[in-house]
């Protein structure tokens, strides 16, 4: 395929920089357009940096309409939805609501498993290519349980699942698992580990793949808005930026949380809630992790990163906004001691919260494929916490739809128009 064929990429966070990159290797002309300036902070550089094979049941999973109703009471809760009269929350909560199905959680499953296993293998190749400049380790994930109770439901539930699909899960006790990360005291009844599970620092693969896209001569328009769309004959030929319009042949959406905005003119139904994820990141901790852990109970996430380590979670369906609600970090800070006794709430003191938009879909699986109403636009959003894990998997699904391949992974279950 020569270099005639153009497309314009709508959102520059690890997602479409990801497509970006499959596309251009496949020849295209790439342009990608991004609201904000060069190395800002987007959803995924201040994220626990997962590549987590591990995480195979969707958000929306059998009863969790019942814990959202009980959660929505404390703003406090791991899953937090602020009531407000919204037409677009309402359609959102009730496709949800209809998604938290053990009939779903079996259909989805394999999906995110071979979406996810991709994304890691692909990330390998990303090492090799960058001389590993964005800190990928391949140490595995712990999921760490306080209690007896939370180990034998994790036992039964999530490592029963993992290892029926393939995803390898070990049941550890508290001193097998203390073998695993000597550097740290623990109190806890035990974990599950996932070996295939790795993590790498977004703030270093994010440069690092814009550095590499450059090589490949993509072209950057930063600080630029997409504020609208030219069509014809039912196809999109222009989208209208702050910078101009720009014309080409293809169009990928890959906006995260903004993405339903942008879509506005064009007669498409994108149901997704930004939801909103806090992380602290302790710059010289008292002891060394070597690799990922989830604080089970707490739905909290901690990850070694260089010398640093980042403790991060909550799911804050709040809309798009840059308020931080401090009890929701405390949320974070309060749990760190239950499961690491060493540490107190002076560790974190004077470290400034960062917090990102995650694009939820109902149905906890991302929107990818093309547009029945517009052929030649394709979505590549709405993947929740699973932006880093799943970027390069999109990015080569992405290219695979615009060259007219065979896709590598089954795209009927992640249709943008599913809800439509």
């Amino acid at each position: 395929m020569g270099s005639s064929k153009s497309v314009v990429i709508c959102g520059g966070g690890i997602v479409g920089l990801s497509c970006a990159y499959y596309i251009a290797r496949d020849g295209w002309s790439v342009t990608v357009v991004e609201r904000n300036a060069e190395g800002a902070d987007s959803c995924a550089q201040g994220s626990a940096g997962y590549v987590s094979p591990s995480h195979v049941v969707p958000l929306a999973a059998p009863g969790m309409v019942w814990n959202g109703l009980k959660w929505m009471l404390s703003s406090k809760s791991p899953f937090y939805i602020k009531p407000r009269l919204d037409a677009d929350l309402l359609r959102w909560g009730w496709l949800f609501a209809r998604s938290c199905t053990r009939e779903h959680t079996v259909r989805a499953a394999p999906v995110l498993r071979d979406l996810s296993l991709t994304g890691r293998r692909l990330f390998v190749d990303l090492a090799a290519i960058t001389g590993n400049s964005f800190e990928l380790r391949q140490e595995g994930l712990l999921n760490l349980c306080k209690t007896q109770q939370c180990l034998d439901h994790e036992s039964h539930g999530l490592a029963r699942l993992a290892n029926e699909l393939g995803v390898e899960a070990r049941v550890l006790d508290a001193r097998q698992t203390a073998e695993f990360e000597p550097g740290a005291r623990m109190d806890i009844a035990g974990s599950v580990y996932f070996p295939v599970d790795a993590h790498l620092t977004p703030r270093k693969f994010m440069p690092a793949l814009v550095a590499l896209l450059r090589q490949m001569g993509v072209t950057f328009q930063w600080n630029t808005s997409v504020n609208g769309w030219r069509t014809e004959g039912g196809r999109v030929s222009a989208v209208s930026t702050t910078a101009g319009e720009l014309p080409a042949d293809e169009f990928v959406l890959a906006a995260g949380s903004w993405s339903p905005d942008m879509t506005r003119g064009l007669g498409i139904r994108l149901p997704l809630q930004a939801g909103k994820g806090y992380s602290l990141t302790i710059p010289n901790p008292r002891f060394k992790l070597t690799k990922s852990l989830i604080l089970t109970e707490r739905r909290v996430a901690a990850t070694p990163m260089g010398d640093q380590l980042r403790f991060g979670g909550t799911m804050e369906i709040s809309g798009i906004n840059d308020h931080i609600r401090q009890e929701r970090v405390q949320q974070i800070i309060d749990a760190v001691p239950h499961y690491f006794p060493d540490f107190t709430a002076a560790d974190f003191a004077g470290i400034k919260p960062w917090f990102g938009l995650r694009p939820v879909t109902p149905d906890g699986l991302p929107y990818i494929g093309r547009f029945g109403r517009h052929p030649n636009l394709t979505a590549a959003c709405g993947h929740a916490m699973l932006g880093v894990t799943m970027a390069p998997s999109t990015g080569l699904l992405v290219s695979e739809v615009l060259g007219s391949r065979k896709p590598s992974i089954a795209l009927e279950m992640l249709s943008p128009d599913r809800f439509a």
